[in-house]
């Protein structure tokens, strides 16, 4: 500043009076310099000025993140208030779960201990039928009693032979003696194919057998009939292949399989609903 005053009084004295020329080019250099500075001061207030602009936008742009976060962050305080109730429930249901899953499981050691001895009783009461023509087994809680078609029926007929009415005649007493069991009786053949006057294929053979052993267990051993279920598989489920004579002697059998009554089981699964809720 003070040059620029020094600048104007040269002039001023340029003006009005005369000076010499090395005078004269001390005054112009003096004057260039102060133009010179008087440029930079202009860019330095302009970069200060476009600074300033960028720290109002950085500071406008920094208040609005920390708005974001903050809101950010109540939502995440409400969430985690919501997610301790949503969790205590969450343990409260696995715990109704645990208690009823528990439930289940001894509901079900019961039945596989009842199978058991259903079992045993079975092999025991039948130990005088050759093993070739009788299988008993147990899978999933159900009882499976396989009986040959060689023990039961006349070759590619219906009718119940002298033999099987002894079988059944034990058989039935155990059905009667376990009134909790379903009782589906299942014919099987092999896949030769049949046609007489009176059956016309191994689907007609394999349903009038069954229909033969329930009607058999009904009308001459007492078993309710409510409890009984036939059908007939044909030669549609085989036990082995059909391709020896010994694979198809296998596949021609009557099944009839125990199992818990299904109204039993809905109730165990209202009794756990419930106590869920």
């Amino acid at each position: 500043m003070r040059r620029i005053v020094l600048v104007g009084i040269l002039m001023s004295l340029l003006l009005t009076s005369c000076v010499s020329k090395k005078k004269y080019e001390m005054l112009k250099k003096g004057k260039a310099e102060t133009e010179q500075y008087l440029r930079e001061y202009k860019d330095k207030l302009y970069k200060c000025t476009a600074e300033k602009e960028n720290l109002k936008t950085r500071i406008q742009s920094l208040e609005d993140n920390n708005k974001t976060l903050q809101d950010a962050l109540d939502r995440c305080v409400n969430l985690n208030k919501e997610g301790n109730v949503n969790i205590s429930k969450l343990l409260e249901e696995i715990n109704k779960s645990n208690k009823y899953i528990k439930m289940l499981m001894i509901e079900n050691k019961k039945k596989d201990s009842l199978n058991k001895v259903l079992t045993g009783r079975i092999t025991r009461s039948l130990n005088s039928v050759d093993a070739k023509d009788l299988d008993v087994k147990v899978k999933k809680g159900v009882v499976f009693i396989s009986l040959s078609d060689k023990m039961m029926f006349k070759s590619g007929k219906a009718e119940i032979s002298d033999k099987a009415n002894q079988v059944l005649l034990k058989l039935a007493k155990i059905i009667n003696d376990y009134k909790d069991y379903e009782v589906l009786i299942e014919g099987h053949t092999d896949n030769v194919p049949i046609h007489t006057s009176c059956i016309k294929d191994n689907w007609d053979l394999s349903a009038l057998r069954a229909t033969a052993i329930a009607r058999k267990l009904q009308n001459d051993f007492g078993v309710d009939p409510a409890r009984l279920t036939a059908g007939g598989h044909g030669e549609w489920v085989p036990k082995v292949s059909n391709d020896t004579p010994e694979g198809r002697s296998e596949n021609r059998r009557t099944e009839v399989i125990l199992l818990p009554k299904l109204d039993q089981f809905n109730k165990l699964m209202e009794q756990g609903a419930n106590e869920g809720n």
